[in-house]
This record gives structure tokens, sequence and C-alpha cells, in this order.
């Protein structure tokens, strides 16, 4: 069953050097202050996983976390490239990272596979497609009853997942509305998941048919942040702060100023931080 933890406690607690991690979010719900507290604790020689990796990652590949990167697409959204995973990759610093790239649909499988307890995921994909002569772990398989021939992927099975939501209930299930995008899955594939949510509720009402709850069985540790996915968006709590990523397409392309802006608004920040940064997104 969840536990309700402080942020710090949570990160502490279930993420290791070493861990294959993933911080998922699909353009909205970026567990922002859980990355920003894994970066305050000094994580190291980690695997990140993720669809669409964006602006948390590229700061934790900037901060030196990542060994190794799962990913279909990388980019600052709506802006460009990722300009601290270009560095790491192309010079090394602040230490190379090896790349793993593969379709989001093979991403999403190989989260669906690990969900599943399965050791490969088995889809349509890839055909005509040259990304399998850079990424050893895209294979081709041929199904027993028709011959078809398949793309098939490694199971992805993260030590911890990562993921921000709306709301908890008090006996530990979480709500998430809006965009779902591979959340559920990446939580169901984890060996161990934190959940950092907006608030804490009686019970959830009035719900939205597009909705995904997360039962508290499938959830290690919940911390409560409000604000926690800025500069990404919330379904019904504020909305995007697009500045942040005009801004931070700047910050990312000098190393000097990256570091300064880390110190400044990571290192010395905290989750409280969080929710004044949301106070003019807020959503009517």
């Amino acid at each position: 069953m969840a536990c309700f933890l402080p942020l710090s406690e949570a990160v502490k607690e279930n993420l290791r050097d070493g861990d294959t991690a993933a911080f998922e979010g699909f353009t909205h719900l970026i567990p922002t202050a859980a990355a920003h507290e894994a970066i305050r604790q000094g994580v190291k020689d980690l695997t990140l996983v993720r669809m669409t990796p964006d602006v948390v990652y590229d700061q934790m590949i900037g901060m030196g976390m990542a060994s190794r990167l799962v990913f279909s697409y990388a980019g600052n959204p709506g802006v460009g490239l990722l300009r601290r995973l270009r560095d790491a990759v192309e010079n090394g610093w602040p230490r190379p990272v090896e790349i793993e790239e593969h379709s989001h649909a093979a991403m999403a499988n190989a989260y669906e596979a690990g969900a599943a307890g399965l050791p490969c995921a088995v889809f349509r994909g890839y055909r005509g497609a040259e990304l399998a002569r850079v990424n050893p772990n895209i294979k081709s398989v041929t199904c027993p009853f028709t011959g078809e021939e398949l793309a098939a992927v490694p199971a992805v099975r993260p030590d911890v997942t990562f993921i921000h939501a709306q709301k908890a209930d008090k006996k530990g299930n979480v709500l998430v509305e809006g965009i779902v995008g591979i959340q559920k899955e990446a939580v169901l594939a984890a060996k161990r998941a934190v959940v950092t949510v907006e608030e804490v509720v009686e019970d959830f009402s009035g719900l939205h048919p597009n909705l995904c709850v997360l039962p508290h069985w499938t959830v290690t540790a919940i911390s409560v942040v409000p604000g926690g996915a800025h500069p990404s968006y919330t379904h019904g709590y504020y909305a995007r702060d697009n500045a942040a990523y005009l801004e931070w397409d700047e910050v990312a392309a000098d190393r000097e100023r990256f570091r300064a802006w880390m110190e400044e608004n990571v290192m010395k920040a905290g989750p409280d931080d969080f929710a004044g940064r949301v106070a003019g997104l807020r959503a009517a």
C-alpha cells in the first residue's frame, strides 16, 4: 500500500545509484519536482527511460546523472533540440551518455510488455525504417500462426517510475486525468513507483471518462507537491508555462549559464517552491 512521504524521503528511499528510472509524462503531468529532488540528492549512473524526454531529462543529463538513455524522440517541446543531451552525446560533457533510440510505438509497447510481466514486446512496426541499423535491441520475429514478420523490442521494467498526478485519496489511490500517455503502464511495469500529486482528497468525485485510477497497491510512495509538474501543465490546475521552455533553450545553450541556472533554481530550491511558480498559471 502506498505511504505518504515528503518528496525528499520518497526519492531517497526509492531511487538508487545505477537504477533504471522512468520519469514519465506526455505533454503534461511531467514529474519535474521529483526530477529536481533526484538532482539535489546527487543520484548517479542512472539509465533514464522515457517517451519524449524533454527539459527535465536535459537537466538530469547536464548534471551528469545519466550513463544511458532509452527513449523515443528527445526535444524541448515546441522549441527545438535538447542542448545538454546533445553536448553529452557529441562531446561527452559532463560525461558520455549511451543512447538507445526507439519509435513511440516501440516504447509504448515495451512499457505495456513490462507491465504484463513479459520479456519483450511484439508489434507491427519499423517496416522501412533504418533505426535497427543503429539499435541492436530492435529485432524481428516470425509469427508462428501467420508467418508474418513482426518487430520485437525488450520489455521496459524500471527499477522505479516517477509520475505526477492530480489527486490521491487518503487510501493512496491515485487519479490521473487529461492526456494519460504511458504513465499507467510505466507504473505497473516498475518495481517501485513514486507519485507526486497536487492534493489529497477524501474521494474522487465528478470524474471525467478520460481518466486513470491507479490502485494504492500499485504505488510505493505519494508526495504532495502542488505545482510539481511546472513548467508543463496539470489538467484542471494550471496551464503550460511556454515562456519557461523558451528560456530553457537559451539557458541550456551555454555550459556556464546552465550550471548557474541549476544552482539557483534547483540546488537552492525545493518542492515548496513549485506552488509559487504556477501561481499565475492557475486554471480557471
